[in-house]
């Protein structure tokens, strides 16, 4: 059992790279050039890692009725032995230029992974490169698509088709651990294997979300089990959305933004809590071709406090210095899980999707 008394002091700055809006005219070389300015103000302010919103090279495009030509222009042809996301020639920039500047990313795009000469699947995806080793050393696959297939027909209806465009993510929630973050991390060489004496002494341990995840609270709980101090998690929210008949819903934008920032914030300040872990919540912000993204970009302390926030809605870097100590008062007291779960009572989780009501009286 991990025991986390007398934890060290495990500091790192990092950073939470809210994008503004990605227009359909925006080339790719330019929003490229707003990324690496990004990264250049990080590594002014001594940031070891920078964490970039959901799909961040290109428009939120699920909001468009697409033809597959005009899909494939927004996806990176990715194979991981042969041509890996830091190689692909549309994204390749920054990946050379965070390793220039010794800077850990956490970056969303679309990818597309081919399965045969003639048939591929595509994802809502984020990668982890170390700058230390140079390379991905963390991937995620969006699990939660909201949205539809099918487009919504009324006039004016906002679109999502997540579901349409990508498939549901495959590889699980994977932590990993991130090289080079702090000083005198525990390692394999050191000799030692009790997980009572290593708890909270290695290198940091990293979880990756996008968007929609943060919502579902098993996500984050698959994370908290595997001890997890930092996660990740870049999103493009709608500020308000319209109903499928077009019409809006019954506020006014202000007041529903208000409440897609309230939620967003439930969940990402709950969920820190409840699995005493940072998180780095980024968005992609403004108004993309008139259509409105939510902010919240903000770094999360383990006790759910806001560390720090953005104030704008467009290109902003959002720096906080953590000690990941912090997360083990509560891994070892409230959050000890090994103390305090009851698996046995949890099978209904796992074992339906669905609500299932007790029978009427």
């Amino acid at each position: 059992m991990a025991s986390y008394q007398d934890n060290p002091q495990r500091m790192v700055t990092v950073a939470a790279a809210q994008m503004g809006p990605v227009h359909l005219a925006d080339s790719r070389e330019a929003v490229l050039k707003r990324m690496c300015s990004l990264l250049d103000q990080a590594a002014d302010q001594g940031a070891l890692l920078v964490v970039f919103p959901e799909l961040a090279f290109t428009t939120f495009f699920p909001r468009y009725l697409l033809t597959p030509e005009e899909l494939a222009r927004y996806f990176e042809v990715e194979d991981a032995q042969s041509h890996p996301i830091e190689h692909s020639r549309n994204v390749k920039p920054l990946f050379d230029h965070a390793r220039r500047l010794g800077i850990d990313i956490c970056v969303g795009y679309a990818e597309r992974s081919p399965q045969t000469n003639d048939s591929h699947n595509d994802y809502n995806s984020c990668v982890y490169y170390s700058a230390q080793t140079q390379k991905i050393v963390g991937k995620y696959r969006k699990v939660h698509l909201p949205g539809a297939v099918n487009p919504y027909t009324a006039p004016g209806a906002f679109q999502q088709l997540e579901k349409r465009y990508f498939r549901a993510g495959d590889l699980g929630f994977p932590a990993f651990r991130a090289p080079g973050l702090v000083q005198g991390a525990l390692k394999k060489e050191n000799g030692l294997k009790d997980p009572a004496v290593t708890a909270g002494k290695g290198d940091p341990i990293i979880g990756m979300l996008i968007c929609n995840d943060r919502r579902w609270p098993e996500a984050w709980r698959v994370y908290g089990l595997q001890g997890v101090e930092i996660v990740c998690c870049g999103y493009n929210t709608t500020a308000f959305a319209t109903k499928d008949s077009g019409e809006m819903v019954d506020m006014s934008p202000e007041e529903a933004e208000e409440e897609v920032l309230l939620h967003h914030k439930l969940s990402c300040q709950g969920n820190s809590y409840m699995n005493s872990c940072f998180s780095i919540n980024v968005a992609k912000t403004g108004a993309e071709d008139g259509n409105p993204l939510v902010g919240g970009t903000m770094i999360v302390h383990p006790n759910g406090h806001i560390i720090k926030e953005a104030e704008t809605k467009e290109d902003e870097l959002v720096v906080a210095t953590i000690n990941l100590a912090d997360c083990y008062r509560g891994k070892g007291k409230t959050f000890a899980f090994a103390r305090h779960r009851r698996p046995e009572h949890y099978g209904v989780i796992v074992e339906r999707a669905g609500v299932v009501e007790p029978d009427l009286l």
